[in-house]
């Protein structure tokens, strides 16, 4: 078997929906497998899974036992050469894994000093936005204190202040980096088993940063990759409250302890910039939110090759709910021009593939749309305007 997907949930049935039919497609023309881990959700994604995707692997788990110890439990169930540990609320496109797994073997035919390591992938929120956190460098005490400054944005490419989210490198650049983020990694299974898989010693925030040290430091080589986009609705998994903060500062002192020791000089300092720098995170969270409200859409334009949902959609959303014919119009990229309505897309996944879709978001990004999908055979709008805020699900009834 060519790949297993892990997927971990918590409590986010609708977009575990859409992150599995999403992988569905992409795996098929692979040999492939999907198992979700779910970390006793007290919604119904088990039974949704097991009803609408019978061939899933579910593992259901009787407590939270956190991000690494949920991961580790689904590659200890994996078959595939590789694994690609993916979040719930995340869209991949139908060839992100066709491509993905082509430049890993690509890295590995040209048998160079140092092997593959892990692979990550260009992520966007749900409005296009490019997300800096797909790539990063090692969050030393220097670094981590450029990054809660914020002097990595003085002068971006500076090799003294751009290491935070390896600026050395463009979104739209491959290469190696340091750190890669836990919503999209893939590697070989071998080489998560070699390394121990995710420290359980820590609950999460840190996980994917330890991991992606750990394999550094075997002498192989992380990559991000910037030809195939995930969209990562991210505030989903993780809702950023005082539990969050306390979880984060312990994380970051366990990765710090790990690595760099937990006595002297370095030690006081990054535990006094991290006190630091928790309270300016928790103030700019507060000030991105004010900052983030979205206006309610004045109007609605929908996306399909079928009328079928206009009218349930017009009664819902009471709104005007306007209809883009797939079969008479021009493509829909072409459309992505600027919006001057507050206009909100919905695109029928039925008709509209996920590449498309992805395609769309990132070149209509910053032109004033809000996005929807409405996923295929489903009776739900989702989407998300921002990456600080969660998400809305839309019910169809």
């Amino acid at each position: 078997m060519q790949l297993s997907v892990i997927i971990l949930n918590y409590n986010v049935r609708y977009f575990l929906e859409l992150c599995v039919l999403s992988v569905q497609n992409a795996l098929s023309e692979i040999d492939g497998e999907i198992i979700v881990v779910d970390n006793n959700s007290e919604d119904d994604s088990c039974e949704m899974i097991r009803t609408r995707f019978p061939n899933v692997t579910l593992i259901s788990n009787d407590e939270n036992l956190g991000f690494p110890k949920g991961n580790n439990i689904g590659v200890s169930h994996a078959k595939g050469e590789y694994i690609c540990i993916l979040n719930p609320d995340t869209v991949v496109a139908e060839d992100t894994f066709t491509k993905i797994l082509a430049f890993a073997r690509s890295l590995n035919s040209l048998q160079s000093k140092k092997t593959i390591g892990i692979i990550g992938c260009k992520l966007i929120d749900g409005a296009g936005k490019f997300l800096p956190e797909s790539k990063r460098g090692i969050p030393t005490p220097w670094v981590a204190f450029t990054k809660i400054m914020g002097l990595y944005k003085l002068i971006p490419k500076s090799s003294l202040f751009g290491k935070y989210y390896a600026l050395h490198l463009g979104e739209n650049e491959t290469g190696e980096v340091d750190i890669l983020v836990g919503a999209f990694m893939l590697m070989k299974r071998d080489l998560y088993l070699e390394v121990g898989g995710f420290d359980e010693n820590c609950f999460m925030y840190s996980d994917d940063i330890d991991l992606s040290y750990v394999v550094s430091k075997t002498g192989k080589s992380n990559y991000y990759f910037h030809e195939t986009t995930v969209i990562h609705y991210k505030g989903e998994s993780t809702i950023k409250d005082e539990t969050y903060m306390k979880r984060f500062r312990e994380a970051m002192n366990f990765f710090y302890k790990k690595h760099f020791g937990s006595k002297g000089f370095t030690s006081l300092f990054f535990s006094a910039f991290m006190k630091i720098g928790i309270l300016l995170f928790s103030f700019f969270k507060m000030v991105r939110r004010q900052n983030s409200f979205v206006t309610e859409p004045s109007s609605y334009l929908l996306y399909s090759s079928s009328e079928k949902w206009i009218d349930k959609l017009r009664s819902i959303l009471q709104k005007k709910v306007s209809f883009y014919n797939l079969k008479t119009e021009k493509a829909v990229i072409s459309s992505a021009g600027k919006s001057t309505n507050n206009v909100e897309i919905i695109f029928d996944n039925e008709f509209i593939p996920f590449k498309d879709c992805i395609h769309f978001l990132e070149s209509a990004r910053n032109k004033g749309y809000t996005f929807k999908i409405l996923p295929k055979n489903a009776n739900f709008l989702i989407g998300s305007n921002n990456s600080n805020g969660r998400g809305e699900i839309i019910k169809i009834v």
